[in-house]
């Protein structure tokens, strides 16, 4: 039934974008960044300087 096309892209459209948001939010939240423990004596401010 072609009068019925435009449904089945509308809802590949939404499944697509539909995976697309999960695989993202998924790819973003599971990447854990390492802190680094930063202390007060570490950063002095010799290494601050600009070397000009």
């Amino acid at each position: 039934m072609p009068q019925m096309a435009p449904i089945s892209w509308l809802t590949l459209f939404i499944a697509f974008s539909v995976i697309l948001l999960v695989f993202n939010f998924v790819n973003y939240y599971s990447f854990l960044p390492k802190s680094p423990e930063i202390s007060q004596n570490a950063i002095s401010t010799s290494s601050m300087n600009w070397k000009w």
